[in-house]
């Protein structure tokens, strides 16, 4: 029960910054925050990654649920399933951040944005993520890397 509050907590959270950075910021107007090192920025992001498949949002759509319903299925098991905590948290955070973007895709055929990082590689600065983004990514790196440990 409580790898599910995990995944519930990551979408309500993202849910009220996105709504949040909606009514508050403009759309691509930076803030610096941190001496500069990150930037406060809302973004409509209509693709995946990078802007992945943005002409196609109706693919990107049909794909991100898919994806969700395997991970959904992944995490029912994992929950039946004795032991494998670092797994199941893993899964919680991955499930709740893609749920969150998911249904930004569904009721705004886009996913707010709204914070970069201004250090690191060049390439990477101009990268804009939303809290759901960092779960997606801290949680397949976690359940990936638990490799069936407790």
């Amino acid at each position: 029960m409580g790898y599910l509050l995990i995944a519930a907590a990551v979408f309500i959270g993202d849910f009220f910054v996105k709504r949040h950075m909606d009514k508050k910021y403009a759309k691509n107007v930076v803030h610096a925050r941190c001496r500069g090192r990150i930037l406060i920025e809302k973004y409509y992001n209509r693709g995946a990654a990078l802007n992945f498949l943005q002409k196609r949002p109706g693919v990107l759509r049909v794909i991100h649920t898919a994806l969700m319903i395997f991970a959904a299925a992944i995490c029912y098991v994992l929950l039946k399933t004795p032991g494998r905590g670092l797994a199941k948290t893993g899964m919680a955070l991955l499930l709740g951040g893609g749920l969150s973007n998911l249904y930004d895709r569904y009721t705004k055929g886009y996913v707010v944005d709204y914070f970069r990082i201004n250090a690191g590689p060049k390439r990477f600065r101009n990268i804009i993520f939303n809290l759901s983004d960092f779960c997606i990514f801290i949680g397949a790196f976690v359940a990936a890397g638990s490799g069936g440990k407790e």
